[in-house]
């Protein structure tokens, strides 16, 4: 899916002005661009991909863990390899809708996420945190879901801050696998 990296510039037809940039392809990311797997409206019954997750077999799901009121997923459209979510089973959009199980499990889980991500990746620190409401930048605004993202030091390179782009080293699915295995056992 990803274009040759190569020292030598690539001829490019039919791109405008030849330079001396080397294109890596991303097409799956257009699919987030385009709000593909978006809910349609506020219910669970919406079309919410939080609600019908779960439904999946693990793998298949990129479901790390399940607990009585929260699972951990792999982010299919990840800031940084790693990048997982806590989301509640129950259709809620606001922090303050979780009774207090789902809140202590939510917490639980954000902590068992940071333990498998230093096991699994040697993670030097996280970005933890919500989007609440579609100003505030949450993608899916009708399904609460918490993101921890794992950082390691010097993990900012030229890519996403010269070309706006991630290079993610592995495949969803391997780790999905490396980080269900490193999860804390209850």
């Amino acid at each position: 899916m990803l274009a040759r990296m190569t020292s030598e510039p690539e001829q490019q037809i039919g791109v405008g002005t030849p330079d001396a940039f080397q294109r890596l392809w991303t097409p799956h990311r257009m699919a987030y661009i385009q709000g593909e797997n978006k809910p349609t409206g506020p219910g669970a019954g919406d079309g919410c991909p939080f609600c019908s997750i779960p439904e999946k077999s693990d793998e298949d799901g990129l479901i790390l863990a399940r607990g009585r009121h929260v699972y951990a997923v792999l982010n299919l459209y990840p800031y940084n390899g790693g990048h997982l979510m806590v989301v509640p089973f129950r259709h809620v959009a606001d922090y303050t809708e979780l009774d207090a199980d789902e809140t202590v499990e939510l917490a639980e889980f954000t902590k068992a996420a940071m333990v498998a991500l230093r096991i699994a990746s040697g993670a030097h620190g996280f970005n933890i945190g919500m989007n609440q409401g579609t100003v505030a930048g949450a993608g899916i605004a009708a399904h609460l879901h918490q993101h921890v993202v794992p950082r390691w030091g010097g993990d900012t390179n030229f890519m996403p801050v010269v070309g706006h782009t991630k290079v993610l080293p592995q495949l969803l699915a391997d780790t999905r696998r490396m980080l269900a295995d490193a999860w804390p056992r209850a």
